[in-house]
């Protein structure tokens, strides 16, 4: 008794996920969404999605094309062959051409509209970046200022049409539109750009003199620019519908203003917080003082306590930067930095020698880290 080898074969209604009353139109569908699933270009590798992608192809093959779908029907899978359709079901009927055409369209963008006005929509415009440099105290006042973009504009003589009549571009005929032209090699087809339109799917029969063709022309204009108060380094204000004109009267681009900030000579700014370093002399430090410095918005009064450490920061409330689009301002912090005369007259080292003589500091060594710490105040 030998075994039996016979395999039994998928229903190519299963395959395919569709109905036995399916009508041509739901078959393609369905086929189409499995070629996209299962095909190896997107599964590379995957020998279980090549074999998917095949079993569907073959039952497409056979359930298209009425003969074999109605042999099928009654008989299955021996009525192929025994109604004289052969063992392989891709001999003769249905051609793929068409459908595999599109399926390479979707996979790898490269399919146009079939009704041959690819060419001819419409195309939004390109964004546009304009580096701004603005001063330190324009970055936390807010500023306004007058910039000159350089930018394409709809064509005034031929309306963006890019032809010199009017009529604008016609269809490509060569490609019919597509962009592309299709070869078919043995099972599958190939697309390739088309050399006539280069991809564009249409063509200017009688170019404008003023653009080329190209339906717009590069102009510069001036654009009133609004920087907020608060703004750091890096911010981009957006300006919609200033970017570069669309093609054929699609929409226009947008424009970026990307900001760059001089730095100041005394302030550094972290943040909403502004920072600077004001040197006091050692009885200042020792003893106390007040004084006035120059705010970022105005005189900022300092108030020194008594026995103050070189390094020590005075924060000032609400005399930083303005919080961008929300409310109040950072800080400003002061750092006080004693500074060491390095010259004394006759009568000030009188005066420090009798001072010495009141105070005693053992010079002992200290930890490394208490120097790393001292370090760091200076620096």
């Amino acid at each position: 008794m030998g075994l039996n080898t016979t395999v039994s074969k998928a229903d190519y209604y299963e395959v395919l996920g569709v109905s036995r009353d399916a009508t041509d139109q739901e078959l393609k569908s369905a086929y189409r969404k499995q070629a996209l699933k299962h095909h190896p270009d997107r599964n590379p590798g995957d020998h279980t999605a090549e074999e998917k992608f095949k079993e569907a192809s073959e039952a497409y093959q056979v359930l298209s094309d009425a003969d074999k779908r109605a042999a099928y029907d009654r008989y299955g899978h021996a009525g192929l062959g025994a109604q004289g359709f052969g063992a392989n079901p891709f001999a003769g009927g249905v051609d793929l051409g068409d459908i595999f055409g599109d399926l390479f369209g979707e996979m790898f963008s490269m399919g146009g509209s079939r009704s041959g006005t690819r060419g001819q929509r419409q195309q939004k415009g390109d964004d546009l970046r304009f580096d701004l440099t603005i001063d330190f105290e324009g970055a936390i006042f807010g500023t306004e200022t007058e910039v000159k973009i350089r930018r394409l504009q709809t064509c005034g003589v031929c309306s963006g049409q890019g032809s010199a009549s009017g009529r604008g571009p016609s269809t490509c005929s060569q490609c019919h539109g597509h962009g592309q032209i299709r070869y078919q090699q043995g099972f599958f087809s190939v697309a390739r750009t088309c050399v006539a339109c280069s991809g564009t799917g249409s063509v200017i029969g009688d170019p404008c003199t003023a653009c080329r063709g190209e339906g717009r022309v590069a102009n510069e204009v001036k654009l009133n620019v609004k920087v907020p108060p608060g703004v750091e380094e890096g911010t981009r204000i957006r300006y919609s519908g200033e970017g570069d004109s669309g093609r054929r009267g699609g929409p226009k681009g947008d424009l970026y203003i990307v900001l760059s900030i001089r730095p100041h000579d005394f302030f550094e700014r972290h943040g909403t917080d502004l920072y600077c370093v004001i040197p006091i002399s050692f009885p200042q430090a020792a003893l106390g003082t007040e004084f006035e410095i120059r705010g970022i918005d105005g005189p900022v009064n300092v108030k020194v306590p008594e026995g103050t450490q070189s390094g020590r920061e005075i924060r000032v409330r609400g005399r930083g930067v303005p919080r961008l689009n929300d409310r109040g301002n950072g800080d400003l912090i002061v750092k006080l930095v004693v500074q060491i005369p390095r010259k004394l007259n006759r009568a000030q080292r009188e005066l420090v020698a009798k001072l010495s003589e009141t105070m005693t500091v053992e010079n002992n060594p200290t930890s490394p880290g208490l120097i790393e710490k001292m370090k760091d105040l200076f620096s």
